[in-house]
């Protein structure tokens, strides 16, 4: 998997400059969002954190541990509000793209933790997840809770050509 990783930046970049190019023509968003994104996060921290993507539709997790030790769920975003989630995962990482360059960890630790800023089910399911508050108790997490990154991801600026 790790050969892939040269081209991802590049792939990533691409994919949000052909959208701002649509935006431009139709003056409408073409925001990539959903299964889109969600793929894009969980690849993300699959080579940041050295997971283990497991089935897409495996029940509130996304991602392993390469010892085995930890589910993992995963939230990406390029906003600012938050994360909608349908339940408690055993672990939780959130990252956040800012400025189509950098990707940020807003939490990264025990589901328990995160869980405490859920909001109450909304109609789909999904609780929200204010953006700040996950930031603020991200700070409470020792680094022994942590799942432990190994890598920098960050996506190019232009399309080299």
């Amino acid at each position: 998997m790790l050969e892939h990783w040269e081209k991802v930046p590049y792939l990533i970049t691409r994919l949000y400059e052909l959208t701002d190019e649509l935006e431009s023509m139709f003056g409408r968003k073409f925001t990539p969002d959903g299964h889109l994104v969600g793929s894009i996060g969980e690849a993300i921290a699959a080579y940041m954190y050295d997971l283990v993507l497991i089935e897409p539709s495996f029940k509130t997790h996304d991602a392993r541990t390469k010892d085995n030790k930890r589910l993992v769920q995963i939230k990406f975003t390029a906003g600012t509000l938050g994360f909608g989630i349908y339940g408690k995962p055993d672990y939780l990482i959130t990252l956040r793209l800012l400025d189509r360059r950098d990707v940020l960890e807003v939490f990264n630790g025990p589901g328990d933790i995160a869980w405490q800023c859920a909001g109450r089910p909304q109609k789909n399911g999904q609780c929200s997840m204010p953006m700040g508050r996950l930031a603020a108790l991200n700070k409470s997490v020792p680094k022994t809770e942590r799942i432990q990154r190994v890598r920098e991801m960050q996506l190019l600026q232009r399309i080299p050509f």
